[in-house]
């Protein structure tokens, strides 16, 4: 029963125990906990704002590099329009030049066509000649082997030129 009514001297015994040890831990204990308890929240809360200070950054530098990828796609597809550009203008111009190279080509085998034709036909009307010299010499030849022929081929030729 002792445990259950105190008596007063373990009261005043414990009351004094307890008033040390709650001064000790007051003088000594406390103020290092309080310390290191302050310190921890400061320490937190700077935490916290470099988070958030962090994160803020992120958004800025997230925004910039949607916005630089933004240019990079605008700039690219610039160069690819100009590049199509270029590309169908040489193009252009390869398919003026071949047509004109094609139509000088042709230009130029229609003058050797023309040339190499009158060359033939100056040929064969030489050829031609030759041979009606050569026939005509034939013919007068046999018409003319006797004097008498010949005597009468020349009077024939003198009435010509005199009529002429």
């Amino acid at each position: 029963m002792e445990l259950i009514n105190p008596g007063i001297g373990l009261i005043f015994w414990m009351t004094l125990a307890f008033g040390i040890v709650f001064f000790i831990l007051k003088k000594f204990v406390w103020p290092p906990i309080m310390q290191a308890l302050n310190d921890r929240e400061r320490h937190i809360e700077e935490a916290l704002q470099a988070a958030d200070i962090a994160h803020e950054e992120m958004k800025k530098l997230k925004i910039d590099n949607e916005q630089l990828l933004k240019d990079a796609k605008e700039e690219r597809d610039a160069i690819m329009a100009e590049a199509r550009k270029i590309r169908e203008k040489m193009l252009d111009e390869a398919r003026v030049k071949a047509n004109l190279e094609a139509d000088r080509i042709v230009e130029s085998a229609k003058e050797r066509i023309n040339h190499e034709r009158l060359a033939a036909m100056t040929e064969i009307k030489n050829q031609i000649a030759e041979i009606s010299i050569e026939v005509a010499e034939r013919i007068l030849r046999e018409k003319l082997t006797a004097p008498k022929s010949q005597q009468e081929y020349i009077e024939r030729l003198l009435e010509k030129k005199q009529l002429n």
